[in-house]
């Protein structure tokens, strides 16, 4: 547990490790236009026909669901920190962390409305609030929230694969529909026009931020109990129960989440949605090893800084992918294979990490870091 206000440099490596791999799921939506079928299998499941098609099936079982259910997790754990960072003080719960929170969801309408419309920062900011109050509630209220909102969430998840074997076995598919219209805005439509697009179908294009809010729930709570279970700590405790997570990631995590490879997208929700997470638990306990054998490794500084700045190098990675793809930008949308999205991915986190590094040089915060607390304290003082 943190018990004075130095920073775990821990979690800022998970967290700059979670920016980053999160992109390597976004990156398929912004090279593709917003055709969401590319970041699943449904229609694009002959992954042995095409090393292209391979590749890109490959990146998604690293990474889909599981880098943003770790950074859900390291959210989770931030909201701890809060907490305790309240207790000590003796300030009141959860207090000005709602307006923390509603600044959150506002920053995200912006990101949604200006950047991407598939934005996770308002659902964040959502789930913040409901998670502040449940951990209010002690340990036994969190405890009973998990298996509730944990098996509620799980058992949909099963009723979603069951009905995808039925349809399997009926020859149906499942899928998105034509996604052709979206393509030819996002392939010639303007700045303008695409922030009225997201405007003008908000409702619809905001249905997955409610559909996670139980999943983000349950892994906010996660990250609350890890922390306060001492997974973070160098002691025995903290490497004996990083040793288990790493099995369960292992022995479960990797089996189920490599079902993304069955063709016909039978399993592409329970795989996103709900065994993404097991993995994300594995590779923050295999991070955590790695970084305390190799303490001076060069790269965890680096993770670092952007772990510092995960919300400024969030939009920044965006808007950059935005401008590469887009129409409205150079325009590479479409016209990439999965090998060159994949080598984009990488530069873009090689900006951002020395983005990081070089503003933290000059600069406590990055921008956006700085911005929220500039107007939380305004809120506070208020």
């Amino acid at each position: 547990m943190n018990t004075n206000n130095k920073r775990i440099r821990l979690l800022d490596i998970l967290r700059g490790f979670a920016v980053l791999g999160t992109l390597g799921t976004n990156i398929w939506i912004f090279a593709y236009l917003g055709d969401l079928s590319y970041i699943f299998t449904y229609d694009h499941s002959a992954w042995w026909k095409s090393f292209q098609d391979f590749i890109r099936i490959f990146v998604l079982f690293l990474v889909n669901g599981k880098l943003l259910g770790l950074l859900t997790i390291m959210f989770g754990v931030g909201l701890e920190l809060k907490y305790q960072q309240a207790l000590r003080k003796g300030n009141a719960w959860p207090g000005v962390y709602i307006w923390t929170s509603f600044i959150l969801m506002m920053e995200g309408f912006i990101h949604f409305t200006l950047v991407m419309e598939y934005d996770i920062l308002m659902s964040y900011g959502v789930t913040a609030i409901i998670v502040s109050f449940i951990v209010k509630g002690g340990d036994r209220v969190i405890a009973r929230a998990m298996k509730i909102i944990g098996g509620l969430h799980g058992g949909f998840m099963l009723l979603l694969l069951v009905q995808g074997i039925v349809l399997g076995f009926s020859a149906s598919t499942v899928s998105f529909g034509d996604m052709k219209e979206i393509v030819l805005l996002y392939q010639n439509g303007s700045w303008i026009e695409l922030i009225q697009y997201r405007l003008l179908n908000f409702v619809f294009l905001r249905t997955e931020v409610i559909f996670v809010i139980p999943m983000n729930i349950f892994l906010f709570l996660l990250g609350v109990r890890l922390m306060r279970s001492g997974v973070f700590s160098p002691d025995e405790n903290g490497k004996k129960q990083r040793k288990k997570l790493i099995k369960l990631g292992l022995y479960v995590g990797i089996p189920l989440n490599l079902l993304i490879f069955v063709p016909g997208g039978i399993f592409d929700f329970p795989v996103r949605y709900l065994f993404a997470p097991i993995l994300s638990l594995g590779y923050l306990a295999f991070i955590a090893k790695i970084v305390e054998r190799t303490q001076s490794f060069w790269l965890w500084s680096k993770l670092e800084s952007v772990g510092k700045m995960s919300l400024s190098c969030y939009v920044m990675q965006n808007l950059i992918s935005a401008i590469v793809f887009y129409g409205w930008g150079i325009g590479l949308g479409g016209k990439v294979n999965s090998v060159t999205i994949v080598l984009i991915w990488l530069f873009i986190s090689t900006i951002q990490v020395i983005f990081a590094n070089i503003w933290l040089q000059h600069y406590k915060f990055g921008p956006m870091e700085a911005a929220r607390r500039y107007t939380s304290r305004l809120v506070e003082t208020k």
